[in-house]
């Protein structure tokens, strides 16, 4: 007993002085953090202190919020009780009862192959080893069933998950919304691709990684009972709660690190993206180099991060291996050893070795399963924390979308302060203006120009513009021009006042730089409609085709070769192709009103004249923003922005000064 005594005490030792070690290691990394946050809290802009604020709102541990969360997603990726994903689940939890029937066949299967062995039985040995073989195919197709539920619940989840988030995002103007109005998530298709992916993974290797050892603690509880007695199963739940209990606190940090970390690989993607969609203006200005320390400035971060992570999760991995491993092994073996080492214990008293031995190799196999599965289940206290991680970004996703299709944002605001010798500022609260829906009226009653984050453009906008009366918009860059179209066209909130206009669908923006969609021809002139869209108005190819000889497009129906040619028809057409193309896209739609960002900065004068008078030839009422002189003919009324809050909206006279060049 002695030398069994030193034995535990020098292997508790070598236990305590690991876990110094470790928690040495913590506290190296802990300083590490905090110094690299302070630097990064020295440098950084006020987005990035919005960002800082948003990171401590985020909760990514395992509580009661995080029971909650989970249980809100699971809502929408398991809608009702009978459904696709319950059979998926159901199958997999009839796989892992099998399978650990199987488990528990194979040990007493494998204990009698070894007994005979010993005992030099021949006809036991091939008796059970055949028993062995015949059960192969079916013990294999246990396995590969259960790997097939696994992984199409995983795809069902993302496809329910994934169908829920774009079907808020692309609803009316959210997409455009989360990225002008909103500045709480900064990379939403990180969120939509990756984050769900990684999210209905870890949720199902979750579901499996606990719901089998859990399993399996229940059968071997229940076989080992009758075994070595209820004191060794009821030793080993006790350890497996407070060890359990003691991760998790410590593994706490790893839901924040795992939002972080997925956060920096968004803005990494993005820079990335950012590079390819805009690389032939960087390589007129030869912007490699200031692009690549960007790049390298964002890879930086994120490299940074995980090195951190790396440190933590391999301070987690040494203590986790000890207690979750090697100590619940070390509490095996005292448990399993009391009724064999018990000399009084009458279980024993009359058996022979070989009886001895095959119960020990029984009762052992099963408790080292058994203690196995207790450390599978605190292991996947790690997960669960990573999980929380997801969980956090994925529910601030969903309240985002739900904040902003239900007409509220969140976003950094500037002063309101005014000067003296102006009229006080009215609180500027979004949404609180009025829009009413008429036809062939436009008309700003009292409606304050603002910007989404509260800059005021012009204090009281007030002008009536009826159908057939184009109007010319005009001033200095940053007046108010693109503001006003987009307060227009409801992408903007009204902070106040009446705007009555037609509804959505009865008003068309042109912008600078037209938009090609993937798809065909046919496709680029009846965008966003679709072939069953067209055929629905009665639109024939051949009108299709008349929109754009009136202008002067005829020719690229030959050259493409006819209207389903697929191309990347932002790169085929050209910058005055691509604006006679949405001209062309204008005339197929036949709205009340449009709205000309300088749509026609491309185009020649005579082309430009021919689209105008078209236009107000089919009842086109236009808004033109353009600083060509000719332009002004073609419109009855403009309206100038001088770029301090005044604009003047009259009616365009032989005595009107005319503007431009």
């Amino acid at each position: 007993m002695a030398a069994y005594s030193k034995y535990l005490t020098a292997r508790h030792s070598a236990i305590a002085g690991a876990a110094a070690a470790a928690c040495a290691l913590l506290g190296v990394l802990g300083k590490r953090r905090a110094a690299a946050q302070h630097g990064k809290r020295s440098g950084k802009q006020a987005l990035q202190n919005n960002e800082q604020k948003e990171g401590k709102k985020e909760r990514a541990v395992v509580d009661r919020v995080f029971i909650a969360r989970i249980c809100r997603i699971l809502k929408i990726m398991v809608p009702r009780a009978l459904c696709k994903e319950t059979g998926y689940l159901l199958l997999i939890a009839v796989m892992l009862v099998v399978r650990t029937y199987c488990d528990i066949w194979m040990i007493q299967n494998g204990t009698v192959i070894e007994s005979a062995i010993i005992g030099r039985s021949r006809k036991d040995f091939k008796k059970y080893l055949f028993n062995f073989i015949a059960a192969m195919p079916a013990i294999s197709l246990v396995n590969s069933f259960l790997k097939y539920g696994l992984n199409e619940l995983k795809l069902c989840f993302r496809v329910r998950l994934t169908r829920y988030l774009y079907e808020e995002y692309l609803k009316s103007y959210t997409y455009y919304k989360m990225g002008n109005l909103d500045n709480r998530i900064a990379n939403p298709d990180q969120l939509l691709t990756q984050d769900v992916e990684k999210f209905c993974n870890s949720v199902v290797d979750l579901y499996s990684n606990l719901s089998k050892p859990f399993l399996d603690i229940v059968l071997y509880i229940f076989k080992l009972t009758s075994a070595i007695g209820a004191q060794g199963p009821a030793s080993m739940m006790a350890y497996l709660i407070i060890s359990g209990f003691f991760l998790t606190r410590l593994r706490r940090p790893i839901g924040k690190m795992t939002v972080i970390e997925q956060k920096y690989e968004g803005e990494y993607r993005y820079v990335n993206s950012r590079l390819i969609t805009n690389s032939e203006e960087i390589a007129f200005y030869n912007g490699n180099l200031r692009e690549k320390q960007t790049i390298h400035k964002t890879f930086r971060k994120l490299v940074e991060h995980l090195h951190n992570f790396i440190l933590f999760r391999f301070s987690m991995g040494f203590i986790d291996a000890i207690i979750a491993k090697y100590l619940a092994t070390v509490v095996g073996y005292l448990v399993v050893s009391r009724p064999f080492l018990n000399l009084a214990d009458p279980r024993h008293q009359n058996s022979t070795h070989a009886e001895l031995l095959e119960d020990y190799y029984q009762s052992g196999r099963m408790l080292l399963r058994m203690s196995q599965a207790l450390g599978r289940i605190v292991l996947a206290g790690r997960e669960m924390t990573r999980l929380a991680g997801f969980t956090a970004r994925i529910t601030e996703l969903m309240q985002v979308l739900k904040d902003l299709n239900g007409g509220k944002y969140q976003r950094t605001m500037v002063s309101q302060e005014k000067d003296t010798d102006k009229k006080p500022a009215l609180p500027l609260i979004p949404g609180s203006g009025e829009i009413i829906n008429t036809d062939n009226l436009i008309k700003f009653d009292h409606v304050p120009l603002v910007t989404p984050n509260g800059d005021v453009l012009i204090q009281d906008l007030n002008f009536e513009v009826r159908s057939g009366a184009n109007v010319l918009i005009c001033g200095p860059n940053g007046c108010g021009k693109s503001s006003l179209f987009r307060v227009l066209g409801e992408l903007w909130p009204l902070f106040g006042g009446r705007l009555t206009k037609p509804v959505r669908g009865k008003l068309f923006y042109v912008p600078q730089r037209p938009y090609m969609t993937l798809g065909t021809l046919r496709d680029q002139v009846i965008y966003p409609d679709t072939l069953e869209d067209q055929r629905k108005k009665g639109i024939s190819d051949q009108v299709l085709k008349e929109y754009l000889d009136n202008v002067q497009l005829g020719h690229i129906l030959e050259r493409e070769g006819g209207w389903d040619i697929v191309q990347d028809w932002m790169d085929v057409l050209s910058g005055g192709e691509k604006q006679r193309m949405a001209m062309a896209r204008l005339f197929y739609h036949k709205p009340q009103f449009a709205i000309l960002d300088e749509c026609t900065s491309a185009v020649s004068v005579d082309v430009e004249g021919y689209i105008y008078s078209h236009c107000r030839k089919v009842g086109i009422t236009l808004f033109t923003v353009s600083h060509r002189k000719s332009l002004w003919k073609h419109h009855d009324f403009y309206l100038h922005m001088d770029g301090r809050g005044n604009y003047e909206f009259k009616k365009i006279t032989e005595d009107t000064v005319e503007f431009g060049s």
